[in-house]
């Protein structure tokens, strides 16, 4: 159920057989040949596809992350650690207030990830449960991943489904070498776009849809589980 297609009253009636929520996390930032705006449009589909069967409500992605290492190749949006912080608080605090309980937020950047812990105590202080659940690589989509090629990085094949991509642009062939994510991020944004060129941090660019489908059923289903599951 998506909350772009109900009317408060909707909402409202909602509300009293459910009190459970679903916030989408993404970032708008370079992911090579792919859109910009992949984290997230991959958070937000597989949100709704995951909620869809439970009949649970689904947000708008919020489409800024924290991802300053990025911002010199253009289209690159961050917001300071600070801020974004206080976004997810007053976001949670705000569907706490409206009667949401039990919110799952289903991130797509690890650049947020460290949002988690704010975000629980943010559902503490305004009376609801908050979970984020990275949905790329919790344990089962993961493990699926791992399966299909071990050798993943950002803006690589793992990213690269069929409404990630964007027409006309033909991707290398080649397998770019991985590198060290955590060394790049020490660089400044100039030093990190000469580092890594292009934007893939390390794989193939793209494989074919049979693989990339059974990951994707992989993630929904374990984002599925997480919105139905433990909430104590």
């Amino acid at each position: 159920m998506r909350i772009r297609d109900m009317s408060w009253r909707d909402v409202e009636a909602y509300l009293a057989r459910d009190d459970r929520a679903v916030l989408p996390l993404g970032s708008t930032e370079q992911h090579a040949g792919l859109s910009l705006a992949t984290d997230w449009i991959l958070a937000e589909r597989v949100a709704e596809q995951a909620a869809e069967p439970l009949g649970v409500a689904v947000f708008p992605a919020l489409p800024y992350g924290v991802t300053p290492y990025f911002t010199a190749f253009p289209g690159t949006i961050t917001l300071t650690a600070e801020t974004y912080l206080r976004v997810i608080a007053e976001v949670v605090a705000g569907l706490a207030q409206q009667g949401f309980r039990r919110i799952l937020l289903v991130n797509g950047h690890g650049g947020n990830s460290f949002a988690a812990e704010a975000a629980a105590e943010a559902g503490r202080r305004a009376g609801a449960q908050v979970k984020l659940h990275n949905w790329w690589n919790a344990p089962r989509t993961w493990a699926q991943v791992m399966a299909t090629d071990p050798v993943a990085g950002h803006a690589s094949w793992m990213e690269n489904f069929p409404w990630t991509r964007l027409p006309g642009a033909t991707p290398p062939e080649a397998q770019k070498p991985p590198l060290d994510m955590a060394a790049t991020r020490a660089l400044e944004p100039r030093q990190v776009r000469e580092r890594i060129g292009d934007g893939n941090l390390g794989g193939k660019y793209q494989r074919g849809d049979a693989e990339m489908e059974a990951i994707w059923q992989a993630g929904v289903a374990e984002t599925r589980r997480a919105i139905a599951e433990d909430w104590g």
